[in-house]
């Protein structure tokens, strides 16, 4: 059995993908700040790449459009490591 591909209310839950895709003579770096509020704006247990994987098929018409090579490349980045950020108190030692 396949993969299930992720819905596009899932996959761009503000439409902002979609907007980009409406937008007369978009510009590449205008994608990849779209791309970026796009992958800010996703619920923490949405998959980002499963995200791009359905809006490349979603879109899979406009091969020539910025936002379409933007998700591309965001593909072929390396996934990010999760890490714990942010500060360490030492209650426990000073009590």
């Amino acid at each position: 059995m396949g993969r299930r591909v992720m819905d596009m209310s899932e996959a761009d839950p503000k439409g902002l993908i979609r907007e980009s895709y409406r937008i007369d003579g978009i510009t590449a770096p205008e994608c990849r700040s779209i791309f970026l509020d796009w992958a800010l704006s996703l619920k923490g247990n949405t998959d980002p790449r499963e995200a791009m994987r359905a809006a490349l098929a979603h879109y899979a018409g406009a091969a020539d459009h910025p936002m379409t090579r933007v998700l591309s490349e965001g593909l072929l980045a390396p996934a990010a490591t999760p890490s714990r950020r942010g500060r360490i108190t030492r209650t426990a030692q000073t009590r």
